[in-house]
């Protein structure tokens, strides 16, 4: 069973940045994709930016340019550094694994880690 824990949220002000932290354990073999989906308050769960083992990432339009994301494998760690912050960003940043077991894509999520940003 795969375990992921967010660290890193926090209040700042529109303009400044935090990283987000998630890692992962309970699996001794590697994530195929990791990454971070945000929550605003009365929203679905969307896309931030997710990141493949080989490196190939994918960004929400919202956040191209502001948002980087980023993965040591040999920590078994996702980050997401975010820059620019402004306070539509404000929500739950859950951090999602994914490991295939042949064509069938095996999901995990993390508990959320919530980024609060003040205009």
């Amino acid at each position: 069973q795969v375990q992921l824990v967010e660290s890193g949220g926090g209040l700042v002000q529109a303009g400044g940045s935090l990283r987000l932290s998630c890692a992962a354990s309970g699996t001794a073999s590697r994530l195929d994709v990791m990454g971070w989906f945000h929550q605003a308050p009365g929203k679905q769960r969307e896309l931030v930016a997710d990141m493949a083992y080989t490196g190939s990432a994918n960004y929400a339009g919202s956040v191209q340019g502001r948002f980087t994301i980023s993965r040591d494998h040999a920590k078994n760690t996702a980050y997401l550094q975010m820059n620019s912050l402004k306070p539509e960003d404000t929500g739950l940043y859950y951090c999602r694994g994914v490991k295939m077991v042949g064509a069938t894509p095996n999901n995990y999520w993390g508990q959320g880690t919530q980024v609060t940003v003040s205009s």
